[in-house]
């Protein structure tokens, strides 16, 4: 990203800025989310899968993701991850494998981070507030893999959002346990001290199998809310639209 966008952000957030800098600033997110929209209008349903970019492909957290991203392919689903490499290309890499669909949010950052080569299409991001948004919007479970404070920031959100009853009751998966331990246990410190409520720990599964995870997406997306194999939306040549068949980057 150029020097001068990151330093736009900056100013940005430092507080009140004069109003055509915030309008300006507002005008671009809203061409954001419609570049975020029209890339994405085409994916169908999907299943959003969050972890590191710094897992190899001989990492048993990748080769996790990407079996766990296949089954669920096999389902209809198509795999919606960040765009970029490590669980991200893992999951997307698994989707390809079984001739699912797989689609990236990449986020524009200073030390840039490239799309992975199993994207059938991909949008490029500047705001991770956008990026997160988009990650949602279309996806109808989470799947949370071993990762960092944007992993976290990714599950957080997502589990407020169906918390406070902003976005259905969709399934989040917590991959591995062993790996979420101390955020496991402090999820069991906060019901003690009363800041969450005991209905809260069930928005959530943290499966011992991958079978599991199927099983719970099968049950609380596919049977919960009656979805089928998605026929195909047909792009409106006058929009310059284009199906998830046609790979590119926009």
């Amino acid at each position: 990203m150029p020097k001068e966008k990151i330093k736009s952000e900056i100013r940005f957030l430092e507080g009140p800025q004069n109003r055509w800098k915030d309008f300006k600033y507002t005008v671009s997110i809203f061409f954001e989310f419609i570049k975020g929209f029209r890339a994405l209008h085409f994916v169908g349903p999907c299943v959003t899968v969050f972890g590191s970019a710094r897992f190899k492909e001989d990492h048993p957290y990748y080769k996790q993701a990407r079996k766990l991203s296949a089954e669920i392919a096999k389902l209809g689903f198509t795999i919606m991850t960040g765009g970029g490499p490590g669980i991200m290309e893992a999951a997307n890499r698994g989707a390809k494998d079984v001739g699912g669909k797989s689609v990236g949010c990449n986020i524009v950052l200073e030390h840039e981070q490239l799309p992975n080569p199993y994207l059938d299409r991909w949008v490029d991001i500047k705001y991770f507030f956008v990026r997160k948004t988009l990650l949602i919007k279309y996806s109808y479970a989470f799947v949370v893999m071993p990762g960092g404070f944007g992993t976290l920031d990714e599950f957080f959100e997502a589990l407020t959002l169906v918390q406070t009853k902003k976005i259905n009751m969709f399934p989040i998966i917590i991959m591995d346990k062993d790996f979420y331990k101390r955020i496991l246990e402090h999820t069991e410190r906060m019901l003690e001290a009363g800041t969450i409520s005991a209905k809260d720990e069930k928005l959530y599964l943290v499966p011992d199998t991958i079978e599991e995870a199927i099983h719970y997406i099968k049950e609380r997306s596919i049977r919960a809310f009656g979805l089928k194999y998605m026929q195909p939306r047909k792009p409106i040549p006058g929009l310059f639209e284009k199906g998830i068949g046609e790979i590119e980057k926009i």
